[in-house]
């Protein structure tokens, strides 16, 4: 049996980056840590995108993942927010990305699917399938259990990609 592999999801935002890491061995998955990273309101874009950044590089030196999953923007009704989104976005490609991690990308509406079955679940549902599909894990915040979600939708994604590169790999070995 492969060996276990640690996966950490981030739900990006300017105001508070959810996070959460997962391991995966085989089918099971085990949750590891979760948790949010506020910045502050009261400082200007540049050193709140440092506070974000900051925390998710010490998430990653903490827990060292194997490969991470950030979540995509969804289209806001306010430009202003949206492009926020997009800053903490971008220190999340950008942490993960220089950690030498592969960084997948997945939309909303994906995540609430590969966890809860309906991409249009609400944050309460998708809490307690995170609960339920990690048991004893106990998010700390709604950006918390999204980021877990997220990761749990990389490893099931990810198991499926290991799967095909496995079977190809053995269709090249056999030529």
């Amino acid at each position: 049996m492969p060996a276990s592999l640690r996966y950490l999801g981030i739900d990006p935002g300017l105001t508070a980056t959810g996070w959460g890491v997962i391991s995966v061995h085989g089918s099971k998955l085990l949750h590891i840590a979760n948790g949010t990273i506020t910045s502050n309101a009261r400082l200007g874009i540049p050193e709140r995108l440092v506070e974000i950044e900051a925390g998710l590089v010490r998430v990653i030196e903490e827990h060292r993942p194997d490969a991470a999953a950030v979540e995509q923007a969804f289209v806001a009704r306010d430009a202003s927010a949206a492009l926020k989104l997009g800053q903490a976005r971008a220190i999340a490609l950008l942490v993960t990305a220089r950690a030498g991690l592969a960084v997948a990308e997945y939309a909303p509406n994906h995540v609430k699917k590969s966890v809860v079955g309906a991409g249009h679940a609400d944050k309460a549902q998708i809490r307690l399938m995170v609960e339920m599909l990690l048991p004893g894990s106990r998010a700390t915040t709604e950006h918390a259990a999204d980021a877990l979600a997220i990761a749990i939708a990389h490893a099931h994604s990810g198991a499926a990609n290991e799967r095909l590169a496995a079977a190809v790999a053995r269709a090249g070995a056999g030529r």
